[in-house]
């Protein structure tokens, strides 16, 4: 297999992988309304098992993405999707809070070796020349796999004609079995580096080189000290505290707030999903083509656009359906096009190929810490305060998180003769 068709092979099954991830994620969100009252279970209990799977996704996310740049992400994402498959499995057999919450810790731990060991194995195999392009194509599959994951939970729940009577815990199992399946494609298709495939590394005059993807603590203590890794980890805090808190709990909003029943509010909250796939392609075009790589000033315009979206939400519900609609596809635009970039393309730009997952793994861990926080804000805002001023606190996220970026403007990627596949380069941040 020519080097071309090797690496369309590593893109299409690390794209499918991770979207696989997300069958086993969202499904918790579809299946929250449906626990409320089980077995005692209170808003708050629900609060506390997403938080449970929150912290342990963001305290794998620091060390698994350092685990899959040490020794490989072909091992840590294995590993992470067998513990995804079983832990859903679990979580279908029992709804007390004790067995749901301990659980749910062993999912999100499983969930946490995904998006670090993955986005290492695409800056081995793809250069800086069209990251945003590349990135952004390669980030729908969390878009394009959480609308698919939200329909399939839902459906699953909903139908009447496999096993009916298991009713909710049908929204474990059946996206389980569907993970399991995608493990074996990625033990089977993925390669985690071009050596590892056989290739051969060149420099510019094609002299074979030598160049190992295995990082040091030597390149993490560098990694650490570059302040473009902080400040663009803050902004992703804000970010990941309103897009978890809407794709977990849109559909508990829907259900409570605007009384639509619970097929109606699952199929609609997963727009947010398909129709963010158009704002992670178009922002990552705009970055490459217009912007030359410069990953803040797409994000900081689509976070801005995000927060008047959060305020003016409460207005747009009370036109239906449409409304309703309108309202969560641009959310979705506006909130995956920045993710897309400040966790994909620009933590690459950051790590380059040897602390790739180390990169990631810290955004992506320093962005889910506001994820920690949002179930809680989501249950003591709507409660205390009602829905409509929970919207502000989004809105106020969103424009934290672009104000944040603002000093990083004119940061780019910027070429340097290296070693690299077909006399490629990587990047290095610089002002």
């Amino acid at each position: 297999m020519s080097f071309t068709a090797r690496r369309r092979q590593i893109f299409a099954v690390t794209w499918i992988t991770y979207a696989g991830f997300y069958f086993c994620r969202k499904n918790l969100s579809i299946v929250l309304p449906l626990l409320l009252g089980v077995s005692g279970l209170r808003s708050i209990d629900l609060a506390n098992i997403i938080f449970g799977y929150s912290l342990f996704y963001a305290v794998g996310q620091f060390g698994f993405g350092f685990l899959s740049d040490r020794i490989g992400p072909k091992r840590i994402v294995g590993f992470g999707l067998l513990l995804v498959v079983g832990s859903n499995l679990l979580m279908g057999m029992r709804a007390s809070l004790i067995w749901l919450l301990l659980f749910a810790c062993l999912n999100g731990a499983g969930q946490s070796t995904g998006w670090s060991g993955l986005v290492k194995t695409m800056a081995s195999w793809f250069s800086s020349r069209n990251r945003g392009v590349v990135m952004a194509w390669w980030g729908t599959n969390y878009v394009l796999g959480g609308f698919l994951a939200t329909a399939f939970a839902t459906w699953s729940v909903a139908q009447h004609w496999i096993l009916p009577r298991l009713g909710w815990r049908l929204g474990f199992f059946l996206p389980a079995l569907v993970v399991l399946v995608i493990t074996a494609i990625f033990f089977f298709g993925m390669e985690e580096s071009p050596e590892k495939a056989g290739f051969v590394r060149r420099t510019w005059d094609d002299r074979p080189v030598v160049q190992s993807d295995r990082s040091s603590w030597r390149d993490l203590g560098i990694l650490l000290c570059k302040p473009s890794l902080w400040t663009i980890s803050i902004s992703y805090f804000f970010l990941e505290l309103c897009r978890y808190a809407l794709m977990f709990w849109l559909p508990f909003y829907m259900v409570n707030r605007l009384r639509y029943d619970l097929q109606t509010a699952g199929y609609l909250s997963s727009l947010y999903e398909l129709v963010g796939i158009l704002g992670a392609v178009i922002a990552g075009y705009v970055s490459d083509r217009l912007t030359q790589s410069r990953r803040a000033p797409v994000s900081v315009i689509m976070l801005c656009g995000l927060g008047v979206v959060m305020l003016l939400h409460p207005f747009l519900a009370k036109y239906g359906l449409a409304g309703t609609a309108l309202a969560i596809s641009l959310a979705g635009v506006l909130s995956y096009g920045p993710d897309t970039l400040l966790s994909g393309a620009a933590a690459q730009d950051i790590g380059e190929a040897k602390a790739a997952a180390s990169a990631s793994g810290l955004v992506d861990g320093i962005g889910h810490l506001g994820a920690l926080f949002s179930p809680y804000v989501v249950v003591y805002v709507s409660g205390r305060y009602g829905w409509d001023r929970l919207f502000l606190i989004f809105a106020g996220a969103a424009f934290l998180a672009g104000a944040v970026l603002i000093p990083m403007w004119n940061l780019r990627p910027s070429l340097r003769p290296g070693a690299q596949f077909e006399r490629e380069v990587m990047p290095q941040i610089v002002s």
